[in-house]
């Protein structure tokens, strides 16, 4: 009973979300709340949800104080240097350029938003590769390949889903994945080559004479008054400081962001009342991305408080041959491209990784694994119809969405097979 009431809450859950009837944050409060009356739990509700919320409380806390830091960064013009420079060093060779676009988008997608990233980058590159008659399908699919590589750090997307559902830490699911993505990271930079070679030979080198720093200023359509460029390598020794530790470890991420953010903050933006436009302007996604993980406490708190998630492990595990049960890590990482690409991750990663993850312990293999080989489709995932900022980056560039899809997909499941590869090599995910 509570295996079958569980498999009807996940349905109604991913039913709900996937046909666009409830927002996913609406569905991850009230769905499990019904499903656990409808199951008898009515007196025990209160603390299941409170238990689910206090185990997932230091990852919303991190993200919100990741994406402030961030868009403070990007509010003081901590990029800028980095476009110009790009584009002084690419002129117009079409080779450069699209090493450049790899480069500039990796670096950018450092705050793990893929919204920023596209803006940016597409800002910066696109009048250049009208300039040069390119085709706009290669700055598109660079900077998705990009994004969708860095969209895995512990404060995108993704992987906070996966500490929020199996109740991990990024020390135990991102770090182990850093080799990884350093590699795969080498398998974008090595499409653009191939993808400026076939430009190079189609267009030759075009010889240009804009300014570099005048075609930055013309691209970045935000208020040039908040840039601090007296300020950069300030703004850049603190994140450099932010990266060493979180790579390190050194105190738990939650705090460390919370500091780096509240020094970035008084160096950048002292007087109370740029404090606060700093605040309005970013406070909306850090809200609706946190809001997200803490709802999904109380889905998780419900899960796992009313048994469900263990009975319908048990289900799963007598349909699992014994042959297959202990390589479920590499049917994870493999499936997860698919998976991912024909339902929203919350669908995903709240409802159909915590039971196969149950059922792989069976077997011997560890929550950590799977939740590693469950973030290795998301190139994949991103090109799906579901995702808000695909769209935003085939409107930028100007070109068709199914044409950015038929263009990049082949790349995207090259980088899911580049980074399986790797965790294989190295035991991060298990054979």
């Amino acid at each position: 009973m509570l295996s079958l009431l569980g498999f009807l809450m996940i349905s109604t859950f991913m039913y709900l979300i996937m046909s666009k009837r409830m927002f996913a944050m609406t569905a991850l409060i009230l769905i499990p709340i019904v499903f656990a009356l409808i199951g008898g739990f009515r007196a025990e509700i209160g603390d299941m949800m409170l238990d689910g919320v206090k185990k997932i409380a230091p990852t919303g806390i991190m993200l919100i104080f990741a994406i402030m830091y961030f868009g403070i960064m990007t509010d003081a013009g901590l990029f800028d240097p980095i476009v110009a420079k790009i584009l002084k060093v690419v002129g117009g060779d079409p080779l450069k350029v699209v090493i450049g676009t790899a480069i500039l988008a990796l670096s950018v997608s450092l705050d793990g938003d893929g919204t920023t990233t596209y803006i940016i980058v597409v800002a910066a590159m696109l009048p250049l590769y009208r300039r040069l008659k390119m085709n706009p399908l290669i700055l598109t699919a660079t900077a998705f390949l990009a994004s969708a590589v860095m969209n895995i750090l512990p404060w995108g997307g993704p992987t906070a889903r996966v500490l929020s559902a199996l109740h991990l830490d990024s020390s135990q699911v991102f770090t182990p994945l850093i080799p990884a993505m350093i590699v795969a990271a080498g398998w974008v930079i090595f499409v653009a080559y191939v993808f400026g070679k076939r430009e190079r030979a189609r267009l030759g080198i075009i010889t240009i004479t804009e300014d570099a720093d005048a075609l930055v200023a013309e691209a970045n359509h935000e208020d040039l008054a908040l840039r601090r460029p007296k300020l950069l390598w300030l703004n850049a020794l603190l994140t450099l400081a932010l990266l060493v530790g979180l790579f390190m470890d050194v105190v738990p991420l939650p705090v460390l962001f919370m500091v780096a953010f509240a020094m970035g903050m008084l160096i950048n933006y002292p007087k109370l009342g740029e404090q606060r436009g700093r605040l309005n302007a970013h406070a909306g996604n850090a809200v609706i991305v946190a809001g997200m993980v803490f709802a999904a406490g109380i889905f998780t708190g419900i899960l796992a408080g009313t048994k469900m998630v263990d009975a319908m492990s048990q289900t799963i595990v007598t349909l699992i041959p014994n042959s297959l049960g202990p390589h479920l890590p590499i049917l994870t990482g493999i499936t997860s491209a698919p998976f991912t690409f024909f339902m929203s991750n919350d669908a995903y990663y709240f409802g159909i990784l915590p039971l196969v993850t149950k059922a792989a312990t069976q077997f011997g293999v560890s929550v950590e694994a799977m939740g590693r080989a469950s973030l290795l489709g998301q190139s994949v995932h991103l090109l799906s119809p579901l995702v808000p900022s695909t769209y935003l980056l085939a409107g930028l560039a100007g070109v068709d969405f199914g044409d950015h899809q038929r263009f990049t997909l082949k790349w995207a499941c090259g980088t899911v097979l580049v980074m399986l590869v790797v965790c294989l090599l190295l035991g991060v995910v298990p054979v």
